[in-house]
């Protein structure tokens, strides 16, 4: 296997660290300098360290608040190429813009198509951590690129083994119903599902299971993203009612818009818990479960296939993507 570097953007510098660590002693690895310079006007210039001859770059970038990442992501992937990287991957442990994935309303853009465009045709590889898919069910249907997905649910369920006793895993909506049961099934505990009708952005009504059932047990919030976080106030607003014992909230992807995470602990959540797949997890008492050791397995196999560029190729030469008809 050639010589892999890995290239933190801003803000991913701590990651890209612990993945190295972790790779220690399976591969020869390093990390280079990617800096970005942004000008008063708001054009960014962005330089990278050269690779070595031969060698394969891996930039480290996830993509919460992607406005501002994503045009140097792609100057520095294309920049690696032509300085002579072999291959040219993407760890994004948070993958941005699959909420959009058709055109609800007449003129609308399909973001999670466009999106999947710009990052194909720059990138041979892209490892990310729980996707936030709906209709879309792969995203080989929609990335010209390979694509490795890769799962918090056994790390979630570890922590919940390790810090609750007598955990009731609660999903706060039907979407949620997928990694709720997954991390119920691994920590052996009952399950209920919040049902929940979004009337708004930021309107909410949802209904819980009686728990009479799961009397003496502590609910366990399970969700994939936690953005305005309305569902979960709106699940432990029932739990309250319940007369349940404090909640605790565990979710893959933080994401914590505006005043979320204050919104959450208002409504009576004893601890938030989090992966870590965003920048800007920061908050006293957030607390964080680390995905190095995933990330760098998933490194390890997806630079341990060969060092091919057609995929990027592919995606520059046509507009028409998978799954998607000309």
């Amino acid at each position: 296997m050639t010589a892999l570097t890995l290239y933190p953007m801003p803000g991913n510098e701590a990651r890209a660290a612990a993945i190295a660590r972790a790779l220690g002693g399976r591969v020869e690895v390093q990390v280079a300098a990617c800096n970005v310079h942004r000008f008063p006007d708001g054009e960014n210039l962005v330089q990278v360290q050269a690779p070595a001859p031969g060698s394969q770059a891996v930039l480290v970038c996830t993509l919460n608040a992607p406005d501002s990442k994503t045009v140097p992501l792609l100057m520095a992937a294309s920049t690696l190429r032509d300085l002579g990287a072999t291959q040219v991957g993407l760890v994004a442990p948070y993958l941005a813009y699959l909420r959009q994935d058709r055109r609800f309303m007449p003129g609308e853009a399909v973001s999670a198509r466009v999106y999947a465009r710009l990052l194909s045709a720059h990138f041979d590889w892209l490892l990310t951590v729980d996707p936030h898919l709906h209709r879309i069910h792969d995203l080989s249907e929609i990335y010209a690129l390979r694509s490795r997905v890769l799962h918090a649910a056994a790390r979630m369920a570890a922590w919940i083994q390790a810090h609750v006793d007598r955990p009731l895993i609660v999903g706060p909506d039907g979407e949620s119903a997928q990694w709720a049961a997954d991390v119920a099934a691994r920590v052996g505990a009952p399950v209920v599902v919040v049902s929940k009708t979004r009337l708004g952005d930021e309107d909410v009504r949802s209904t819980i299971p009686d728990l009479h059932l799961h009397l003496g047990r502590t609910p366990v919030l399970i969700d994939d993203i936690v953005s305005s976080g309305r569902t979960l106030v709106a699940a432990l607003d029932h739990l309250r009612e319940q007369h349940a014992p404090p909640a605790i909230c565990l979710a893959v992807h933080g994401l914590f818009a505006d005043n979320a995470l204050a919104a959450i602990r208002a409504a009576g959540a004893a601890r938030v818990v989090c992966a870590d797949t965003t920048d800007g997890i920061d908050a006293p008492g957030v607390e964080i479960i680390p995905l190095d050791e995933d990330l760098a397995q998933g490194v390890l196999e997806m630079t341990s296939r060969g060092c091919s560029q057609s995929a990027p190729a592919a995606a520059r030469a046509s507009s028409t993507i998978p799954g998607e008809r000309a």
